[in-house]
């Protein structure tokens, strides 16, 4: 596993939990000699997560729209900046340069984000793991969604089970690299309701 790509908020939250994620995660990451790619930007738990990884050696990949350029919150101190034009160019280049997804803390923009590689994860696009890092519960009201949709049968379990979950970087990051992609079809039979 070369890099990793890491959704995470532009914000950073009310608990000091998820800046520490941020933190640990980055420091992790470079010092297992993983790249990170992420959204470029300076701010919030991106900033943190960036400014650990780079503080302790590692690479740092940025993908950033130009229109966020111009407001200011580009992370001007990576490695590797890449400026696109747009929203989609950010996440298909993200993809690209990755080996797994990650989703730390975050609003809108990190789940967008984690449902769309999982979707082509699903639709198998791509065999690569996606996963939360539940930091304090966090994503615990999400997952028990997401069971919900399994019980209603708008999701395959074996889907479900695509996502990998854990609360500790170091066990999440050993079961990206067990991953092993399910072969089941995205759609569910009459049979299966």
């Amino acid at each position: 596993m070369r890099r990793i790509c890491v959704f995470l908020g532009s914000n950073a939250g009310r608990r000091p939990e998820y800046r520490q994620a941020a933190l640990d995660f980055g420091r992790l990451l470079a010092r297992e000699r993983i790249g990170l790619v992420y959204g470029g930007a300076s701010v919030g738990l991106m900033g943190a997560l960036a400014d650990a990884a780079l503080a302790a050696g590692g690479e740092v990949i940025g993908v950033i729209p130009q229109r966020l350029v111009d407001k200011e919150v580009a992370h001007l101190g990576l490695s590797d900046l890449r400026v696109v034009g747009s929203m989609h160019e950010r996440k298909a280049l993200m993809a690209s340069l990755a080996d797994a997804f990650v989703a730390l803390p975050g609003g809108i923009g990190t789940l967008e984000e984690l449902f769309e590689v999982w979707t082509w994860a699903q639709l198998g696009s791509h065999e690569k793991p996606c996963a939360v890092l539940d930091v304090a519960g966090y994503y615990r009201p999400l997952l028990r969604f997401v069971d919900h949709a399994v019980e209603e049968g708008f999701m395959r379990a074996a889907h479900r089970d695509m996502l990998l979950v854990a609360d500790d970087p170091e066990a999440l990051l050993a079961g990206l690299r067990d991953y092993r992609a399910p072969q089941v079809t995205k759609w569910i039979d009459r049979a299966e309701r």
